[in-house]
Order: C-alpha cells, then structure tokens, then sequence
C-alpha cells in the first residue's frame, strides 16, 4: 500500500507532528506517558510498518501468541485511513492498569473494515505495555434491500444471484 510521509502529520491523529509524536515513542526517544499514548503509537506503528515495535510494546504472553508475519503482512497491505479513540478507562501516567477503546479504520484488498477493539493495557517495570484486546461487536446494516436467491445477479451477469456472486 502507499508509504507513509514520516515528515507530515502523525497517523494517529493527534494534530502533531509524526516526529514529535508516535515517531519519538516509536524510535524509542520517549516513553509512552498514558496508556492512550501507547495505543496511538502502536496504531501509527502498523501504519509505518514497525512490526518490531508491535511485538516490544505487548506483555510477554501477548508477544508468544503474535505471529508475526501474518501481522507485518497485514499492516503492509493495509491502506491505513484513521484512528479514534472512543474512550479511556484509568491509565493514566499514575496508574498500573488501563483501558483504551478505539476503532482503527483501514483498506484491504478493496475492503474497507473498521478494527473496534477494547484494548486493555498494564505498567510493567514504568513502561506501558498492552496486555489484551477484546473485540466490540457490531451490528452491520444492509445499505439497500436484500437480494433474493433467484433474482438476477447485480453483478451484471445475466445469471441468477445463487448461481453466480451468491454462492
């Protein structure tokens, strides 16, 4: 997918620059202050391709159950659009524990999907790390009416749907 421009905005939306943002906590020139901070710099991290980082900045039993090609592959075929932070529970630069809830939009393969995840984060030795992630579940709304089995395909191929795009 396209290449991010580490000269322009941070991806995690914060208005900053990329350097002055997720760039210095990703280079490792600071620490993630709040559980916040870590999630928008792991989610700038998939966007520049720093799958090293992903893997450092989780709690050891997370870093096991990482496969790791899988994850560079889909953060190098992602078309990464925007993250948004939806709400936060403790994790503040005081706390041992957090919570960050968070949907990270993006393009694969010509599929537009929404990540809505509930991300929960620790302290360990002062450092941020997260811990694990729970999927919010959605409800998906049809745009438009239903196609039936036996109409014709709306892929424009003359056949009925269940013979054609509906299989």
């Amino acid at each position: 997918m396209s290449e991010f421009d580490k000269s322009g905005f941070c991806p995690c939306g914060s208005g900053k620059k990329y350097d002055d943002c997720c760039g210095a906590i990703i280079s490792g020139l600071k620490k993630a202050e709040t559980a916040e901070e870590l999630m928008r710099s792991r989610y700038s991290a998939y966007v520049v391709h720093e799958i090293d980082y992903i893997v450092k900045t989780c709690t050891s039993d997370e870093q096991n159950a990482i496969d790791v090609e899988e994850t560079r592959k889909w953060s190098e075929e992602s078309d990464w659009q925007g993250l948004k932070i939806i709400r936060t529970e403790k994790g503040g630069a005081n706390d041992k524990e957090g919570v960050v809830e968070f949907s990270a939009t993006y393009s694969r393969k010509g599929l537009r999907d929404i990540h809505l995840e509930r991300a929960l984060f620790k302290k360990v030795n002062g450092e941020w790390l997260y811990d694990r992630g729970e999927l919010v579940p959605t409800t998906v709304v049809r745009q438009g009416a239903k196609i039936g089995r036996n109409d014709p395909c709306p892929c424009g191929s003359g056949k009925k749907y269940k013979h054609c795009c509906g299989r």
